[in-house]
């Protein structure tokens, strides 16, 4: 559980990285900012910044920051119900972000599975104005560069409580003291 100062600073630190990547945020907008350490309390390691802007039962909009070297863990987003899952494109809108998703494994990747939880290592590097589409229920991590990363998704519903997670420490619900 990370505390209130903590969550505060990411706050802050997250509206200058929106700032950078020119992304106008109302002033609602910016009271709504999401901070998630996934239960781990190791926030500048792995956590994930973001605004959700529209999440219906059709489409769902979201801007994501990660801080340097930060990294969101490993998941898949699975089939339940009637839905098929979460499929989603990533668009890198600033700095440098590292995917990983299943295939042939990238010999040297950028990022280093220090948990040693993780089990895909193909590495898709974006750069600003790059996307990568990820089909439902594909396992994927990322991790942002030495200057951090800005990110904006674009997918079908999301139903992050039915994320599931290569590393069993992981809880998705929100940690502030």
């Amino acid at each position: 559980m990370i505390s209130r100062e903590i969550y505060e600073e990411a706050v802050k630190r997250t509206l200058m990285f929106f700032e950078k990547a020119g992304i106008v945020l109302t002033d609602e907008e910016k009271g709504n900012v999401e901070v998630a350490d996934f239960g781990l309390n190791d926030l500048e390691h792995t956590g994930l910044e973001l605004i959700t802007y529209l999440n219906t039962e059709r489409v769902c909009a979201k801007e994501l920051v990660l801080f340097p070297h930060q990294r969101c863990p490993e998941h898949r987003h699975p089939a339940f119900g009637s839905y098929i899952g979460k499929e989603e494109t990533f668009r890198c809108r600033w700095g440098e972000v590292y995917l990983y998703v299943d295939g042939k494994p990238t010999e040297n990747i950028k990022a280093i599975d220090k948990a040693g939880v993780y089990t895909v290592f193909h590495e898709i590097v974006l750069r600003p104005g790059e996307q990568y589409t990820l089909s439902p229920n594909t396992k994927h991590w990322f991790e942002a560069g030495s200057e951090g990363a800005v990110v904006s998704e674009f997918s079908t519903p999301s139903y992050d409580e039915k994320d599931i997670f290569t590393d069993p420490r992981i809880e998705r619900t929100p940690q502030v003291e």
